[in-house]
């Protein structure tokens, strides 16, 4: 059975060596001392290794069953939920006025990723919980804030988020779901909801969904979409649970991976619902779940590819086959460890550099909602609006290529349900897919964010990796970071430029080159995370580290990811300025 163990060390580095957390000016960061950051880690990795991660196969093979109208979670989950619970660990990040510990958000981050790491299935029950909160937080009356948060920040009532119908996904304009006024100001919902993420199940004593709806009468298209809240339980005025919604769930998905979460059709039948927010202004409110839901996806591409590099490690040191072409190393044993081959290198090398680098770039993006949203600091709160579909799309479609990659160390077994390496690629899939499938990450950078606020973040976003280059260019330490790096950004940019240049005449040249660049750009973020890295490492080195191996390692691991993967820019660059003669050439009915 797979096996997983929390990367404190990583995550401390980044934090306080790479991003210096302590040290900035947002509120609450003076309080991430090391120790601080380092109890709360290794606490969190103690649970996921030990309780949370030995139910990842659990979930996968028992899956959630239907009886009755009733959703029963795998063999585990429940009692783990309460443990999670108990150790406070929903609220991390959450005000401490609804019970939560109000710790930054970027500590929440990388708790998350050793959740996810340790068992995808299982964070999301509580990981949509986090969302529906927020979204209350942000956009609910102070009597919808009393009512339902206390309870959902302690997930003793779990949330869901209700967009997707049979009929349409992307294009929610089209969603048929209404919302009758009433009388005492509620709404009477009807209609079908599918793939909805922990829908139903039996860890919590009510569920909080949040359906987007259409009101009579209000404008046509996604412009007449609203936000309500339907409890699967109705809530009395003195908090207790009354009689049951007229919400069921229909049937329970099944699904390639993330088989321990209970992925449902959801029905309401003149369910009744309370308005979230203004009418007709569902889609704000909605974005503020979507939007931390997209960073938390993109952390579970990386979750997962961070889980199965660490298994793939483990096998490649251990199992035998052939001999070194340079010479036998293990004399005592009829073949040598499959490590010492270059392509096994090459593999876990492209693992090993996306998994860190990925890392320090979400944890990143982390720290600027953080400076956005308790430091009302507006340029950041731009930079991580412009860098959201990148977190997403490029860390979910790496991510899942890196499971293929660890799974294809395994050879054969890979493919053999008894190692559990199906199950991190199976898993990983499904985050390319949800929260806005990849396609539409890249055509929402490209059609929307480049071009938000006159174009000023991405601007920014150049002169960053420019005064990091300018600074560093004479540092010795940082020979064969910088020159790499630089040629990176100037290839984003020839891409923005053809963009700008061809974009208006026509529109599918830049909507042709659009994957591309999402990629183009994950790359050249990554880049600047292994140039700082490297910098803090050999910065570590100079001063006299007591741990000079990690620091080495570091940047030989930074060196890598220059010469072996930050040169796919040019790729990307060649297939933006081909345009979109070839892409466009065949009519429908040539495929």
């Amino acid at each position: 059975m797979p096996s997983y163990s929390a990367p404190v060390k990583d995550m401390q580095f980044i934090l306080h060596d790479v991003l210096n957390v302590s040290g900035l000016d947002i509120p609450g960061y003076a309080e991430l001392e090391a120790d601080f950051t380092n109890a709360v880690l290794e606490e969190a990795g103690k649970l996921t290794g030990e309780v949370i991660a030995p139910l990842n196969v659990v979930g996968d093979t028992e899956g959630c069953r239907l009886e009755n109208g009733v959703v029963y979670t795998p063999t585990g989950f429940k009692e783990a939920f309460e443990q999670v619970k108990e150790g406070g660990w929903p609220g991390l990040d959450m005000p401490e006025e609804f019970g939560g510990q109000n710790m930054p958000y970027v500590l929440g981050t990388a708790v998350g990723e050793m959740f996810s790491s340790a068992n995808q299935a299982f964070t999301m029950y509580q990981g949509l919980t986090h969302g529906a909160a927020s979204a209350i937080l942000v956009h609910g009356t102070d009597a919808q804030k009393a009512t339902y948060l206390p309870n959902m920040v302690s997930c003793q009532w779990t949330g869901t988020m209700n967009l997707t119908e049979p009929h349409c996904g992307t294009d929610l304009g089209l969603m048929r779901t209404k919302a009758d006024p009433q009388d005492d100001g509620s709404f009477k919902i009807s209609g079908q909801k599918i793939f909805i993420s922990a829908g139903e199940h039996d860890m919590a004593d009510n569920i909080i969904h949040l359906v987007l709806a259409k009101i009579p009468g209000g404008p046509e298209g996604i412009k007449g979409v609203s936000l309500f809240i339907v409890p699967k339980f109705h809530v009395n005025d003195d908090g207790t649970l009354g009689g049951r919604n007229g919400v069921s769930v229909g049937n329970i998905e099944k699904k390639m991976g993330i088989h321990g979460n209970s992925t449902c059709v959801m029905n309401y039948d003149e369910a009744t619902g309370y308005l979230l927010g203004e009418e007709h202004k569902g889609m704000r409110a909605m974005f503020t779940m979507m939007n931390e839901a997209r960073i938390g996806v993109g952390m579970q591409g990386l979750a997962q590819a961070e889980a199965a590099y660490q298994n793939a490690v483990i096998y490649a040191k251990d199992r035998l086959q052939g001999r070194d072409v340079t010479g036998v190393k293990n004399p005592d044993g009829p073949a040598d460890p499959l490590i010492v081959h270059p392509d096994i290198r090459r593999s876990l090398m492209d693992q090993k550099s996306f998994v860190e680098g990925g890392r320090a770039f979400l944890l990143w993006g982390s720290m600027m909602i953080d400076a956005a949203h308790r430091g009302k600091d507006e340029d950041a709160d731009g930079m991580v609006s412009l860098l959201t579909p990148v977190i997403k799309g490029f860390l979910t479609d790496q991510g899942y290529d890196m499971t293929v990659l660890a799974q294809q160390i395994y050879g054969g077994h890979g493919y053999i349900e008894e190692h559990g390496m199906s199950q991190f690629t199976r898993d990983a899939r499904i985050a390319m897919i949800y929260e806005g499938a990849n396609g539409v990450q890249a055509l929402d950078l490209v059609g929307r964010k480049l071009a938000q606020d006159g174009g000023k973040h991405v601007m920014a976003f150049f002169e960053m990796v420019k005064s990091f280059c300018k600074e560093h260019g004479e540092d010795e330490a940082m020979v064969g970071f910088i020159a790499p790096l630089k040629q990176a950004s100037k290839d984003l940019q020839a891409a923005g430029m053809f963009f700008m240049q061809n974009g208006m005449k026509n529109p599918n040249s830049a909507l042709a080159g659009s994957y591309d660049f999402m990629h183009l750009f994950g790359h050249v973020c990554l880049g600047l995370m292994w140039a700082r890295m490297a910098k803090a490492a050999a910065s570590a080195l100079s001063s006299g580290t007591d741990d000079a191996a990690f620091h080495e390692t570091k940047l030989a691991t930074a060196r890598y990811y220059m010469a072996r993967r930050l040169p796919a820019t040019s790729m990307h660059l060649a297939r933006i300025e081909s345009g979109a003669d070839t892409v466009m050439a065949l009519d429908a009915e040539a495929f």
